[in-house]
């Protein structure tokens, strides 16, 4: 399986490597996959580059502040 989680920037390596964790056991736990088979791809999209509810994200980020 090839797994590609898009997120904005700002997680730290730690917080990468645990969702690279979770989601190899997930795919193994559920769906008998070897974990050697995964491959998983992390994309940090810059908040100026995410969109959603009308808004890019650095714009809602500043409202909410």
């Amino acid at each position: 399986p090839y797994v590609n989680v898009q997120i904005t920037r700002g997680v730290t390596r730690e917080q990468k490597s645990a969702i690279v964790k979770d989601i190899t056991e997930s795919l193994v736990n559920h769906l008998g996959k070897k974990p050697e088979h995964i491959h998983i791809v992390i994309q940090e999209i810059a908040d100026e580059n995410w969109g959603f509810s009308g808004m890019l994200t650095d714009d809602w980020k500043r409202e909410q502040s």
